[in-house]
């Protein structure tokens, strides 16, 4: 359990540090054989601050309660 904890404050830092991500997909529109119209959407995925605390905290719980064992 203490390297569990220790993976999860090292993503809840790392929520800290970036609030989300962004990609593009590509989807398709029309397909009439050789013809063929594609469209570009930007997409993001964010996240609250609040997660990355969540996150870090219950990994410190898990690091603190791992070694009184």
């Amino acid at each position: 359990m203490r390297a569990f904890g220790i993976i999860l404050i090292v993503v809840g830092i790392a929520m800290f540090l970036f609030r989300g991500f962004s990609f593009t997909q590509e989807k398709k529109v029309v397909d009439l054989g050789p013809l063929e119209i594609n469209k570009k959407e930007k997409n993001n995925i964010t996240w609250p601050v609040y997660a990355g605390a969540l996150v870090t905290a219950v990994g410190a719980f898990l690091v603190v309660s791992g070694k009184k064992k």
